[in-house]
């Protein structure tokens, strides 16, 4: 649209001479400017870097835990050799696929990486609240991530992610140095947790009320105020069991005096709340995505920004749906699915509304608003399948089986994941200055959801019938559907092999990026592509909410013509 029609100004975007001042990525030269950075638009990048190498290795030992169940099935107990891995090498893959995606890649994926490049540039601020604790929140990240992977040459973690006693407590494997690499993770995620609130509730443009926040802005607070209450739970927990192995002490191994449901409780007060740390920015992602493609304002503007906060609160009281069969009271398990239920109204209220922003609105189907659509069809299917699990009868026969595993993954890998590539593709022009290529775009989009689907619809099935997960041979009556699994996810790796390349691609030979190339109204669009080391030329000044859009311009740029 026409700049004297967009919602915010910045008087004429004064000083761009031609694009001709520097950028965030060229402003300063050299491998120290980058380590030493507290620009967060780097640290953004650096972050992305970061995640999308984890991912591939979280992606890898996925593969082949797939892969080895694509051989013959031995059955249970029957001392026979698995075809591709021994069983305890098939338990620290599936460890080591869990902790390094839960960790490394989901929890972080959005807040740390597109949340530190746009939360300032959306509140119309020069950089996060504290800049220098920005900078010491990657480099705990990395040092977390590197404890992690240190315990695959130290003799690999076996498990699972959940570290559940008492066997955490007991097994030779390198539990310590796995536990001790979540732990110095939990610090990271705190402080960019307190730096996204301060920077939230001080730094915003004149103008930018509450009521004018763009709702990424809206879900990452939510976010923020659950990674600052939880992640010291898991902190303390994760402290304890290590106290426990290395001291003898009683606190969860019934053999020295402890209770192992005690860990269950403190560990699903803080995993569960993360499932809402992983879930809740991809749903501003996708409120961003649907109103700029859409062209149209958001449907439900304070309803979806109030129901992140009541997902955030809702989402500390619900911990008891994953031990229903730990022997817990009757009615705490009954008090327990009343509260799953209800989790499950402001996350309703979402999809509601971006089902009720594209009725009527003029939709341009780019790569962006094919990841949006395919997340709200595999959301959907997790998040309806997870009242399934929230039911006592039914989650008695489901629990611990391959129900729970496809129910898992349509969340957080069809939803968080979905929605992070689509954000990638939604903001890539405004973070590099370069076009993706649509084509290809919508061609990795297909084989991701294709292969998705094929992978984790076929494990509900497997669930219904009685497969146990985490198991490295299975009987001859669940082949068929382990085959097609795995034959999805080969699909799975290659669509996201396809988006390595042609995002790499753009770099190197990319057409150019405008400032606002799918004309969007939140303040990012309003500088430069990639965006001046500060930010904005001249303070922004905000009259308008962030979706009004005061008429469809059928006109509009879709990106260069790809």
């Amino acid at each position: 649209m026409e700049s004297n029609r967009n919602n915010m100004t910045q008087s004429a975007h004064a000083g761009t001479a031609g694009g001709a001042e520097p950028n965030y990525i060229n402003a300063h030269k050299g491998i120290w400017s980058w380590m030493t950075t507290v620009d967060h638009k780097r640290l953004g990048l650096m972050y992305l870097v970061g995640v999308l190498g984890f991912f591939a290795v979280g992606g890898i030992f996925a593969l082949l835990v797939r892969t080895q169940l694509l051989g013959p099935t031995n059955g249970w107990n029957t001392g026979k050799q698995e075809w591709l891995f021994s069983g305890d090498t098939y338990n620290k893959l599936f460890t080591l696929h869990g902790a390094v995606m839960v960790f490394l890649v989901i929890i972080p994926s959005i807040p740390a990486s597109l949340g530190n490049f746009f939360l300032p540039l959306m509140l119309g601020a020069k950089d996060v609240a504290f800049p220098k604790l920005n900078l010491m929140s990657f480099y705990v990240y990395i040092l977390g991530g590197t404890f992690l992977l240190i315990s695959i040459a130290t003799g690999a973690v076996d498990t699972g992610w959940t570290f559940y006693t008492p066997y955490s407590t007991t097994t030779s494997t390198s539990v310590i140095s796995a536990v001790t690499g979540v732990f110095i993770l939990g610090f990271s995620s705190i402080l960019t947790g307190v730096n996204f609130i301060v920077t939230i509730h001080k730094m915003r443009a004149p103008g930018l009320t509450w009521v004018r926040l763009p709702l990424f802005v809206w879900a990452q607070y939510a976010t923020s105020l659950i990674q600052v209450l939880a992640t010291p739970v898991l902190a303390i927990t994760l402290m304890l069991l290590a106290i426990e192995r290395t001291m003898g002490i009683g606190i969860f191994d019934p053999k020295l005096g402890g209770d192992p449901v005690l860990f269950q409780h403190f560990f699903w007060f803080y995993s569960h709340p993360a499932v809402y740390i992983m879930i809740l920015p991809a749903f501003g992602v996708i409120s961003e995505i649907i109103t700029v493609n859409s062209r149209k304002q958001i449907f439900g503007y304070k309803a979806i920004a109030m129901s992140s906060v009541a997902i955030a609160v809702i989402g500390f009281l619900v911990w008891g749906h994953h031990m229903f069969t730990s022997g817990q009271s009757e009615l705490a398990s009954a008090v327990f699915s009343v509260l799953t239920f209800a989790v499950a109204i402001p996350t309703a209220i979402k999809v509601f509304s971006w089902v009720a922003t594209m009725y009527g609105g003029s939709i341009r189907l780019n790569s962006a608003m094919w990841y949006a659509l395919a997340f709200l069809f595999l959301f959907t299917i997790g998040g309806l399948t997870g009242l399934f699990l929230g039911t006592l009868s039914v989650d008695i026969h489901l629990h611990d089986t391959y129900f729970v595993v496809a129910h898992f993954h349509y969340v957080m890998m069809g939803g968080t994941m979905t929605a992070f590539v689509g954000a990638l593709h939604h903001w890539w022009p405004k973070m590099t200055g370069r076009m993706l290529n649509e084509f290809w775009g919508k061609v990795s989009c297909f084989f991701v959801f294709t292969g998705f689907n094929i992978t984790f619809f076929s494990q509900f099935l497997l669930g219904t019938k009685g497969m146990p997960r985490r198991y490295a041979t299975y009987l001859p009556e669940f082949q068929t559907w382990h085959q097609l699994s795995t034959l999805g996810s080969y699909l799975l790796g290659l669509g996201f092999s396809i988006t390595l390349v042609y995002m790499i691609a753009s770099l190197i030979k990319g057409e150019k990026a405008s400032r606002n190339p799918w004309g969007g109204r939140s303040l990012e669009w309003e500088t430069d592509s990639p965006p001046i080391e500060h930010n904005f030329h001249v303070q922004p000044v905000v009259k308008h909410g962030p979706y009004e859009f005061p008429e469809i311009d059928h006109s509009m740029s879709t990106g260069g013509g790809h």
